[in-house]
């Protein structure tokens, strides 16, 4: 069969697993809008200590994905794909119920810990798609799954910024339903993408060792040299996610309604970059230069989101920061290129957990730093965005780390760098299996 030609089964697989992605995405944004709020109501106290309690929130949840990123990823490898995201579902569904009923805070803390242990299967939605698709096509596939994430944050946070206006924890009800939903999708239709003669012989916990998992990484050169841009890239994001809905509160005085819109205008920006912009440039541009252009479009919209003196200027860096959204397909279809098959769970899930590393310290940096430049002690006055600032700056890090990272003989496939072995806790130096291509040459029938 030639890899190349697209199957039935294979554009079957690829649907189910986007509706997947879309739904899940979809439930984390409803409750985007309102969590800080919701905080801030079980507190009593100002934005600026919520702004702290947010940061613990999130480094919280990246520090659950950072540990089970690699446990699901090697749990994928052995048991296959749709078990590891049936299981996390059916996971979400119940914590977000739990989260809706949280009458205190360490019980909403909770909730929030099994969230991001549930949220690491989206590294097993990233092994599905290697599963199926061949890796000429793949930055194209992953521009697809970065289209769901899209969609569920067009919808997500302008519905939950609606619900929340209603109630402060309707959307978490409506959000544990959409999980749910997507269980009972997943049992019924997903398909399996890795068959079993494909799947790795048995399960092996130093395998699933988050340092382990990332010092996986380290045997690649090619590979180490885009994980450190994925990392600063993630690292930046986070001064979204911890400090966004506070930001805008305070800068703008936008309630959880108008940021639901607002997010909702970044989820449809996005989506219409990774659907569309992604697969039409990738021929022409490249995807050296797709990244480097990402990354450069990105720096524009985090100064603009730091800097700007009005709401119409800070709107503006919607845009820039969603064609930042360029770089990423094309970074990853680059890294699975030098994996094998039967361990691409691995790899996503090393990827993942140190994106998760970078979520650890993130959400407290900024929040924290937004926190100082609002209160009476700023070492500089009238810098609200400091945190955006400093987003800017680690991108232009990401930018120049990226131009060595994809120079032509960085990216070519190559034999894993046998002369630095990974040594795992408790063992002396075990040299780990290699890794080679991600995806197979001819997908594997779909199966339910």
């Amino acid at each position: 069969m030639d890899a190349s030609k697209p199957s039935p089964s294979r554009h079957a697989a690829l649907a189910f697993i986007f509706v997947t992605v879309t739904v899940d995405m979809l439930a984390f944004g409803i409750i985007i809008p309102v969590l800080p709020h919701l905080i801030v109501e079980l507190i009593g106290g100002s934005i600026a200590q919520a702004a702290v309690w947010v940061g613990a929130f999130g480094a919280l949840f990246m520090l659950m994905q950072f540990v089970f990123s690699p446990v699901q990823g090697a749990l994928s490898d052995r048991y296959g794909r749709r078990t590891v995201i049936l299981i996390s579902s059916f996971g979400l569904g119940m914590d977000f119920i739990v989260m809706a009923l949280a009458p205190v805070l360490w019980l909403l803390f909770v909730g929030r810990a099994i969230s991001g242990m549930c949220a690491a299967s989206f590294t097993t939605a990233n092994a599905y798609i290697a599963d199926i698709v061949p890796k000429e096509k793949r930055a194209a596939a992953f521009g697809t799954l970065g289209a769901a994430f899209g969609i569920g944050f067009i919808v997500g946070p302008a519905l939950g910024g609606f619900l929340g206006h209603l109630s402060i924890r309707l959307p978490f009800w409506v959000a544990a339903g959409l999980s749910l939903v997507n269980f009972c999708y997943g049992w019924f239709v997903l398909p399996e993408s890795l068959p079993p003669e494909r799947r790795s012989k048995r399960f092996e916990w130093r395998h699933a060792n988050p340092l382990g998992a990332v010092m996986l990484l380290r045997r690649y050169p090619q590979v180490f040299g885009l994980a450190a841009v994925f990392f600063l890239i993630n690292l930046a994001q986070f001064s979204l996610n911890s400090t966004y809905v506070l930001y805008t509160d305070y800068r703008f005085g936008w309630g959880p309604q108008v940021v639901g819109y607002t997010l909702g205008l970044v989820g449809l920006c996005s989506g219409l970059v990774q659907a569309v912009l992604v697969r039409r440039l990738m021929p022409s541009l490249g995807e050296r230069r797709m990244i480097l252009l990402g990354l450069v479009l990105c720096i524009g919209g985090y100064v603009l989101f730091g800097l700007a003196p009005t709401a119409w200027l800070f709107l503006l860096g919607i845009p820039l920061l969603s064609l930042g959204g360029l770089a990423g397909p094309p970074a990853q279809a680059l890294v699975t290129h030098q994996v094998d098959a039967h361990e691409q769970g691995r790899l996503q899930g090393a990827l993942s957990s140190l994106a998760s590393l970078a979520g650890i310290f993130g959400p407290a940096l900024f929040a924290n730093l937004f926190a100082l430049f609002i209160s009476n002690h700023a070492p500089v006055h009238h810098l609200p965005g400091a945190a955006f600032v400093l987003a800017a700056l680690l991108l232009a890090a990401a930018t120049l780390v990226a131009v060595r990272a994809t120079r032509p003989s960085q990216t070519t496939v190559s034999a894993p760098n046998d002369e630095a072995p990974i040594a795992f806790p408790g063992e002396t130096s075990p040299l780990a299996a290699p890794v080679a291509d991600m995806l197979p040459n001819e997908p594997p029938e779909s199966s339910p």
